[in-house]
């Protein structure tokens, strides 16, 4: 295990575990969703700390970014109090950002990104592949992954679509990037992936959402393994 997305869920008193569909337009009507966001960003900041601790590492957190974090202009030094605050390394945080929000408003986004990535933090796309970036926008954000989104993922073994995945993986280890599939199931899809080439997958066939302690006792598992695998014979 290489890393982990940070998912937003209530667990509302009454109504149990609330999904982002149910919170978020509310969130951005009443002009909270920076406030959520950049709580989201502390809390999993923090989190992760606090495993690096237990020994569970190096592990990438990504959490993702909202447009109007980036429009509020005040992004780069949020993300700098609370890295300083946690003591998280930069290397270990990583930015997720879908295609619209790069061509919002792209040199003011691209002023953000490029001192973001100055403090040692690494950047994504998001569901790539949905939205309208051109190749030119792709080569100006100096972003380090891809992600390609779980609707290619999920057709794989369809001629046309394969052929998208490939193309996307060909492209982003040409300009440098890592390439991650995302929705990634069955241990076919993860086979065919590996055949493109593609560097990192993520999806329900190595852990659902969980909570974050349920999460350590799978990075816990992990590590097991992982020292079986590697330890004396």
């Amino acid at each position: 295990m290489v890393g982990a997305e940070a998912l937003v869920r209530w667990n509302h008193p009454r109504d149990g575990l609330v999904y982002p569909g149910r919170f978020i337009d509310i969130a951005e009507q009443t002009g909270l969703v920076a406030e959520l966001g950049n709580w989201v960003l502390r809390e999993a900041c923090t989190q992760a700390a606090v495993w690096r601790t237990l020994g569970f590492g190096p592990i990438v957190t990504a959490v993702n970014v909202s447009a109007l974090q980036l429009r509020r202009g005040d992004m780069v030094g949020v993300v700098e109090h609370v890295l300083r605050q946690t003591g998280l390394p930069p290397h270990c945080l990583e930015l997720e950002l879908t295609e619209s929000i790069l061509i919002e408003n792209v040199e003011q986004t691209l002023a953000q990104l490029n001192q973001l990535k100055q403090l040692g933090i690494k950047l994504a796309i998001d569901d790539f592949g949905t939205g309208y970036s051109s190749l030119a926008y792709l080569n100006k954000f100096n972003v380090d992954r891809l992600k390609i989104d779980r609707s290619f993922v999920g057709q794989i073994g369809n001629p046309a679509n394969d052929a998208i995945i490939h193309a996307i993986v060909q492209m982003g280890h040409a300009l440098g990037q890592r390439v991650i599939a995302e929705g990634v199931e069955t241990a076919a899809m993860r086979g065919h992936l590996l055949d493109c080439h593609c560097d990192e997958a993520q999806g329900y066939l190595f852990a659902k959402p969980l909570p974050a302690a349920e999460f350590a006792k799978l990075l816990a598992g992990y590590r097991q393994e992982f020292d079986r695998q590697t330890g004396p014979a």
